[in-house]
C-alpha cells in the first residue's frame, strides 16, 4: 500500500504543531464556558459549519477548491473513517467536558495522540523500543495519579465524573482513527481540501440535531467563546493537518501532548476573572504531578520511535 511521505521541513512542522498546542490548550476552557448556555450538538454543528464556510470561501477566492477528478481519487472507506472519527471525537469530547472539567478532559484525551503515535509506528513500519515502553508506564502512572486527585475533588458527583471519562476515552480512541485516516487522505488531496470535505460532511451530519435559534439567546461571553471555538477548529486543525505534511506523525503527536499544560495554566488564572462561567478546578500537588507525568510519558512514547523505519 502506498503511504504518505513527509516533506522533511521539520521546523515548519514543529511551528505548526506548537500553534495547534496553544489553540487546543484554550479550547476546553472555551467549550466549558459555552456549555453553560448551549447544548453540545448545536455547538458542534456551529463549529463545523463556520469552519466549512470560511475555509470554502478562502479556497474559492484562491481558486483552490477540490475538483471532481481529485475527489474521485479519494478512498471512500478512508474518508468515512475520517469523518466518523472527527465527528464522534468532537461531540464526545464536548459532553465529557460538560460532565467533568476542562483540566480533566484535556489530560484524559492525551490517550488520543498516544494511540495515534503508537498506531503510526505500526502502520508506517516503525519499531518500538524500551524507551517507549517506559513512556507507556509513565503515562499510566500519571493518569492514575491525576484521576485519583480528580475523584477526591468530585466525590459528590462520582457517577457523572466516571461517565464523562468513559466518553472522553472513547472520543480519544476515535480521534486516533481520524488522525491516521486523514494522513492517508493527503495522498490525493492537499490538507485544506481534506479539511473542507470533512467540515462540510460533519456539519451536515449534525444539522438535524442542532438548534440554531438558541444562538440568538446567548449572552456576550459565551458568544465570544463560541466564535473562538469555531475559528479554533479552522486554524488548529488546519495547522495540525499541515504539520502532518511536513513532519512524522509520531513527532507531531509528541508535541501536541503539551496542550494540557496550557489548559492547566489557563484554568488556574481565568476563573479569577469569570467565576460565574468558569468555576475553579483545584488540583493538589498529586494532580499536577500526574498531569506532568502524562505529558512526559506521551512525549517519550512518540519521540522514542526508531529512526531506522522503512519508508
Amino acid at each position: 500500500m502506498l503511504l504518505h511521505q513527509v516533506s522533511g521541513r521539520s521546523r515548519l512542522g514543529l511551528a505548526l504543531s506548537l500553534l495547534t498546542v496553544l489553540l487546543w490548550g484554550f479550547l476546553a476552557i472555551a467549550l466549558k464556558i459555552v456549555l453553560q448556555e448551549l447544548d453540545p450538538f448545536t455547538v458542534t454543528w456551529f463549529r463545523f459549519t463556520v469552519s466549512g464556510v470560511v475555509l470554502g470561501a478562502y479556497l474559492a477566492i484562491r481558486q483552490q477548491l477540490p475538483t471532481w477528478q481529485q475527489l474521485q481519487k479519494v478512498s471512500l472507506p478512508v474518508f468515512l473513517v475520517a469523518v466518523g472519527g472527527l465527528s464522534l471525537n468532537y461531540i464526545l469530547f464536548l459532553i465529557g467536558v460538560g460532565k467533568t472539567s476542562a483540566n480533566n478532559a484535556q489530560v484524559i484525551t492525551q490517550i488520543a495522540p498516544v494511540m495515534m503515535g503508537m498506531a503510526s509506528l505500526v502502520i508506517f513500519k516503525e519499531k518500538y523500543n524500551y524507551k517507549q515502553w517506559g513512556g507507556v508506564a509513565i503515562l499510566i502512572c500519571g493518569l492514575l495519579m491525576f484521576s485519583h486527585d480528580q475523584v477526591r475533588s468530585l466525590v459528590t458527583s462520582f457517577d457523572t465524573y466516571m461517565w464523562g471519562n468513559i466518553l472522553l476515552i472513547i472520543g480519544a480512541i476515535v480521534w486516533a482513527f481520524y488522525g491516521l485516516a486523514q494522513k492517508q487522505l493527503l495522498l490525493n488531496l492537499p490538507s485544506t481540501s481534506v479539511l473542507l470535505c470533512l467540515y462540510l460532511s460533519a456539519a451536515t451530519l449534525f444539522a438535524p440535531m442542532a438548534h440554531p435559534d438558541r444562538l440568538l439567546t446567548l449572552s456576550a461571553l459565551p458568544m465570544i467563546a463560541l466564535i473562538f471555538c469555531a475559528f479554533n477548529t479552522l486554524i488548529a486543525y488546519g495547522a495540525f493537518a499541515a504539520a502532518l505534511e511536513h513532519w512524522e506523525a509520531s513527532r507531531v503527536s509528541a508535541v501536541i501532548t503539551l496542550a494540557p499544560l496550557v489548559t492547566l495554566a489557563a484554568s488556574a488564572i481565568l476563573p479569577n476573572f469569570v467565576p460565574q462561567f468558569l468555576p475553579p478546578s483545584p488540583l493538589s500537588w498529586l494532580g499536577y504531578l500526574g498531569a506532568i507525568a502524562v505529558v512526559f510519558g506521551s512525549m517519550v512514547i512518540s519521540l522514542g520511535a526508531s529512526r531506522k523505519s522503512k519508508p
